[in-house]
């Protein structure tokens, strides 16, 4: 969840008498790097009277040209942006082979396009000291650069520095304190001399007061209120995973209030502010705050007494009208039930059937119509048919009055899906005719429905010719099974049998159904009798003239 805040930043510069402004550059815009979502950016400046020319350097960095017209006394600067604070993973990237350990080496080709960034600074006694305490052991790559990061981190102490310039590595180590530019420098130097391309970055800092005070009392509290300042900060080429940013000043990897404005191979090329000016006094002074104005209610900082009153009052209205309007509401989904004595099996898991799921589910639901509907109707029919599937799920489905009523009495007639019959086409045509003759209509009408000899016939042709259509050496399980079943059985067996019907003010009568090769074919497939009807295949008539 995101905290969205406004930062606000001004800078104003007041001079004792009127002075020129040379060109000034200007960089305090996210630059396109920037992991931070910033949902709007706007700068101002003061004298009105300027030419303003935004653009993108050759590092990619936005930066603003600025050309001041007339003498002035006044010079601000005001920056105004809301951004998205999204918790960011810092370790959300991934390493090229060859990276993924450290030490290792860059590709020649990307040797040459970061060679402004392996630049190294002179060794110096305590800088070199300070280079030969790291251990350069072989070791995994992020490893590495943590481990560099917070000894940098462990040996100096940190300071606000408001004088001008930054430290050189020697200096740094010899004060044993300094700003985030100098702890910055210092690493990126470090970096270089340890043959990782490194670069300097500027760019804004925003830290959040947390909700809560850590369990562990000795563990870092963090700010005790929200701020926001200019802050620097190194970051390294990583083959694989781009530049990644590293803090020495908390020791940590950056993240989202890791705001960067500008990167550069020379810490003076990511100044936030550079240009010339006439010779004259100057009074300097900043302002920054940041201000959040939006918050979704987290665990560690819920709904207020007042909000939750409003979303019971709300809850409240929401009844009163689904009541008014009588809206009944229905449990949505299916329960998932799983095996007790099998909870890692395949089918319990990943697989869509198994040897026990439908034996079990049968089970089940028989227990829960011995509970739920005594009398009621089971159904064993389709469920979901997810693509890439060549059949349906199969679903059992239980059915029952509110009123009591027996829909099934006799619960010694409800067949088992789990049992074998051994019934065949010709208990089917049994069945059809004895259907005829309780419904009163003609035996005539009853169709023969046969798999089409066609397409099977054709199918057996492609088979390689050491391959028998009964034998099991086909690739496709399921399409070796179902030419296995059509096969054994021939392809002039019937399937099973249709008889049309259509209930009249009279009782049931029955029809023909004329069909162009005079036998009823199914639709190909391995879906039951009933769904592969060719109704397309009947006579055709205008919408109008068809029988509703």
């Amino acid at each position: 969840m995101a905290i969205r805040v406004a930062l606000h930043h001004k800078t104003v510069y007041d001079y004792d008498r009127l002075a020129e402004l040379g060109p000034q550059i200007i960089r305090l815009r996210p630059t396109p790097h920037c992991r931070t979502p910033i949902v709007s950016y706007s700068l101002r400046i003061e004298p009105e009277d300027h030419f303003l020319n935004c653009q993108q350097d050759p590092l990619n960095n936005w930066l603003a040209r600025l050309l001041v017209n007339q003498p002035t006394r006044h010079f601000s600067l005001e920056v105004d942006l809301v951004a998205d604070l999204k918790p960011i993973n810092p370790f959300d990237f991934f390493l090229e082979k060859n990276a993924e350990r450290y030490p290792f080496d860059y590709p020649a080709q990307l040797t040459r396009e970061l060679r402004p960034y392996f630049a190294k600074q002179r060794l110096t006694p305590l800088f070199e000291q300070f280079l030969a305490s790291i251990d350069t052991a072989k070791m995994q790559s992020i490893d590495f650069l943590a481990m560099v990061n917070q000894k940098v981190n462990a040996a100096l102490g940190y300071t606000i520095r408001l004088d001008p310039g930054i430290y050189t590595p020697e200096r740094l180590l010899k004060e044993g304190r300094g700003s985030c530019r100098d702890f910055a420098w210092l690493l990126v130097n470090l970096f270089r001399r340890l043959g990782l391309a490194a670069r300097f970055v500027s760019g804004y800092s925003i830290q959040l007061a947390a909700d809560e005070k850590p369990v562990d009392p000795n563990a870092p509290a963090g700010v005790s209120r929200d701020i926001c300042d200019l802050h620097a900060w190194c970051e390294v080429y990583l083959p694989g995973a781009g530049w990644v940013g590293l803090d020495a000043t908390s020791g940590l990897f950056c993240g989202e209030g890791h705001i960067p404005l500008a990167t550069s191979a020379d810490a003076k090329g990511a100044s936030p502010l550079e240009g010339g000016i006439t010779p004259c006094k100057t009074e300097f002074s900043v302002e920054m705050s940041v201000t959040r104005i939006h918050e979704d209610p987290r665990v560690t900082k819920p709904y207020t007494d007042g909000q939750w009153s409003a979303i019971v009052e709300l809850g409240d209205e929401v009844d009163r009208r689904l009541i008014q309007g009588d809206v009944r509401l229905s449990m949505g989904g299916e329960p998932t039930f799983i095996s007790g004595t099998d909870l890692e099996g395949e089918e319990w898991n990943t697989g869509a059937v198994g040897p026990t799921k439908k034996p079990l589910s049968e089970k089940l639901i028989r227990r829960l119509r011995a509970r739920f509907g005594p009398q009621g109707l089971l159904h064993y029919g389709q469920g979901k048919w997810y693509p890439g599937e060549p059949l349906p799920r199969w679903a059992l489905g239980l059915y029952w009055r509110r009123d009591g009523k027996a829909i099934w009495e006799n619960e010694a007639l409800i067949g088992s899906e789990n049992t074998e019959y051994g019934y065949t086409h010709n208990d089917a045509l049994a069945l059809t005719e004895e259907l005829t003759r309780q419904l009163g209509v003609d035996r005539t009408y009853i169709n023969p429905a046969f798999e089409d000899p066609v397409r099977f016939s054709l199918r057996e042709r492609e088979l390689p010719i050491n391959v028998d259509p009964l034998d099991s050496r086909l690739d496709d399980p399921q399409e070796r099974q179902q030419l296995l079943k059509v096969f054994e059985r021939g392809l002039g067996t019937p399937i099973g049998y249709v008889l049309p019907l259509e209930r009249t003010m009279s009782g049931w009568q029955s029809g023909l159904w004329m069909l162009r090769g005079k036998q009823l074919y199914l639709i190909p497939g391995d879906s039951p009798l009933g769904l592969r009807l060719p109704l397309e295949s009947l006579p055709w008539a205008k919408k109008e003239d068809r029988p509703v």
